[in-house]
């Protein structure tokens, strides 16, 4: 009969910076801003004022609009990162020549400032003098004017937001197929299958758990996205790029530190409403290996 292991308090003494990190940096911030979203405050004074921020938040002109832009924006950019990385990572994961040097380079946008990527876009997607519609018309193609008109400038940002990060969805894949037992794909090959019966009935399914990372972690930062946007439209022209968190921020920088607030803790419920029963669905779909 096995001894039952006795539990040393002297291992959680490992746990406590972790633990004070957590609770200085996110617990408590949470519980503050929950409190100071019901508040008129600034940096020296503070008083309460109930669920008034709130209203004044969901009653912006632009309320609407960014709502429905924040989830066509997580919608669209998770989409295509989980279908560009599953092609690249299955791609990435035959044995080919330089691979590590071409997975490097799928990954290397994923290291860069989305900053500087935002306004390294800008530039390239400028109607008249940007490169992008430069190379167009040498092929006798009229570039759209990429950031300035209202139907397309979301999606215009968007793919640039997967640009940026199909690396990270594409590692994950490549970790996933990589852990793929090979007897599967032997046993297939004697049965006659070939690589579309790989990829149907071995790859796609067992590849699941990566796909529904990749999904949960897009998503949740497509619902969250804040910097590529304005960096590159401001929400702009008129209210056709406005997100969530952009409207948060116009609010901050018109001093109304309260509404901000408020702003936050209605996107922190509405990412939190969205993606939980997300990742409760995809988990349940799950393949075990």
């Amino acid at each position: 009969m096995r001894k039952k292991m006795k539990s040393n308090p002297y291992t959680y003494f490992f746990l406590l910076p972790a633990a004070a990190v957590y609770l200085i940096f996110f617990i408590l911030p949470t519980i503050l801003s929950f409190f100071f979203s019901m508040t008129w405050w600034t940096l020296t004074d503070w008083k309460f004022i109930g669920l008034e921020n709130f209203k004044v938040f969901l009653s912006e002109p632009s309320m609407n609009i960014g709502f429905k832009n924040t989830v066509i924006y997580a919608v669209v950019t998770s989409g295509l990162k989980v279908i560009l990385g599953l092609l690249l990572g299955v791609f990435l994961s035959m044995r080919l020549r330089s691979v590590g040097f071409i997975r490097s380079m799928v990954f290397f946008p994923a290291l860069l400032s989305t900053i500087a990527v935002g306004i390294a876009f800008s530039t390239l997607m400028h109607p008249s003098q940007g490169m992008i519609n430069a190379a167009l018309s040498f092929f006798g193609v009229a570039g759209p004017d990429w950031l300035g008109d209202t139907k397309i400038a979301l999606l215009s940002v968007a793919l640039v937001d997967v640009w940026k990060g199909v690396g990270i969805a594409t590692v994950i894949f490549i970790a996933g197929i990589m852990s793929i037992p090979q007897e599967y794909h032997e046993a297939l090959s004697i049965d006659g299958g070939n690589a579309w019966h790989r990829f149907r009935n071995i790859t796609l399914p067992l590849s699941r758990p990566a796909m529904n990372t990749v999904i949960i972690l897009s998503f949740i930062g497509g619902l969250r996205t804040f910097d590529l946007i304005w960096t590159m439209t401001k929400g702009g022209p008129g209210f056709s790029t406005d997100i969530i968190a952009s409207i948060i921020y116009k609010q901050y920088q018109a001093g109304f530190y309260g509404i901000s607030t408020a702003g936050n803790v209605i996107l922190f419920i509405v990412v939190a409403a969205l993606a939980f029963p997300l990742y409760l669905y995809l988990n349940r779909k799950e393949v075990d290996m």
